[in-house]
């Protein structure tokens, strides 16, 4: 068998990559990193970047009722805004008790490489190295000292981008890693069993920015790609997360957020297949999704018709779901609803930073607001 240059040069990098990779050990020491102020306002427009203050119609938007039945009540405080106002950025993920957030709109572009670092004990943000190419609605997952991320838009919510990153928490530096087998954005990336899950997102071609359902999974040992079977029902701006062994995806969108879903999956890696669970009380999309307290948590999100008063909604609902019962119960709202958000939890504190402040992405926000059931 022959082996042209460009496949042994392919091959050849994508084993350095690897060796590198595993070569490295997993640093769990913070790098020295600049402080980056908290922004003075709130909002801005994503048109020009400018300064926004919410008019009634849009303070209108906000939705925070839900049908499930009342839980622990908990508590809502605000931390440390944003550096700047952000949204559609690659949700977030979380390290040795930090918040990372990746990428996404913010001073009036959408192809931003920003990636900020919340550190709670000091309720201050750090200015981390930017991701190489500037995306939105990137896909993050942090693991052994390690965080990853793929694909994303290149343009406003479309146009999607097949580039994968590694970024050593320890040293501050990302490096390229096997590109994505097909280009999307806005899919959902998770950790089980030491090996990456890429599901769901929206692909080409660019004027129909279809939902799809692949599911491929990224094994950092080889730096290489294999399938898995695809979600059903394909979808964007899901919520989805690791727990107890298995993945739950769960609300999102198809195509669009005219088409919400309170869909609920979960997949069983033993058999390779999906179950349906119990639907997400709020039907929504571009929520975030955490662990806390060994219950699923729901927060915030969008649905409706963009220019249709009325018919638009940025949701604050605060639902959780317990696998055990199969069950969802609802907590206090967020104060501020807001969808595209950085959610992760960190100690007994649920840690929900920037977002869009009204139906799309023409305003973003610097909000950050935390929610604890601790009195």
């Amino acid at each position: 068998m022959t082996l042209d240059r460009r496949s042994f040069l392919t091959a050849a990098t994508s084993t350095l990559v690897a060796d590198s990779l595993l070569a490295q050990p997993a640093h769990h020491a913070h790098p020295a990193l600049p402080v980056a102020p908290s922004a003075t306002e709130p909002y801005a427009r994503l048109q020009g970047g400018q300064v926004h203050h919410l008019t009634a119609d849009q303070t209108a938007q906000r939705s925070v009722k839900s049908s499930a039945p009342a839980g622990a009540t908990g508590r809502w405080v605000t931390r440390a805004a944003l550096p700047i106002p952000r949204s559609e950025m690659a949700w977030a993920a979380e390290w040795a008790g930090r918040l990372h957030i990746i990428g996404g709109y913010g001073e009036g572009r959408v192809d931003r490489g920003y990636h900020h670092v919340y550190e709670p004990k000091t309720d201050t943000w750090l200015l981390a190295a930017a991701l190489p190419r500037g995306a939105n609605h990137v896909a993050v997952v942090a693991d052994r000292g390690r965080i990853y991320a793929f694909g994303g838009f290149i343009e406003q919510n479309r146009n999607p981008d097949n580039h994968a990153y590694v970024y050593e928490v320890g040293s501050d530096k990302w490096q390229s890693i096997a590109p994505l087998p097909r280009p999307r954005g806005a899919a959902a990336a998770v950790v089980l069993n030491d090996k990456i899950h890429l599901i769901g997102g929206a692909s080409s071609p660019v004027d129909e920015r279809a939902s799809v359902g692949w599911h491929e999974v990224y094994d950092p040992k080889t730096d290489a790609w294999t399938r898995r079977k695809a979600l059903p029902g394909a979808r964007d701006h899901v919520g989805c997360i690791t727990h107890q062994g298995r993945i739950h995806v769960i609300g999102g969108r198809f195509n669009t957020f005219e088409y919400n879903t309170d869909l609920h999956q979960v997949y069983l890696p033993e058999r390779d297949t999906w179950e349906l669970r119990a639907p997400l009380p709020t039907a929504r999309s571009g929520h975030g999704l955490v662990i806390y307290r060994d219950r699923l948590f729901a927060m915030g999100g969008e649905g409706g018709i963009i220019n249709r008063p009325g018919q638009q909604t940025v949701f604050g609902q605060m639902e959780s779901y317990d696998a055990a019962s199969d069950s969802w119960q609802a907590h206090a709202p967020m104060p501020t609803p807001r969808h595209a958000v950085g959610a992760v939890t960190i100690g007994d504190w649920i840690y929900v930073a920037g977002g869009g402040a009204v139906l799309g992405g023409g305003v973003q926000s610097a909000v950050h607001e935390a929610f604890t059931l601790s009195a």
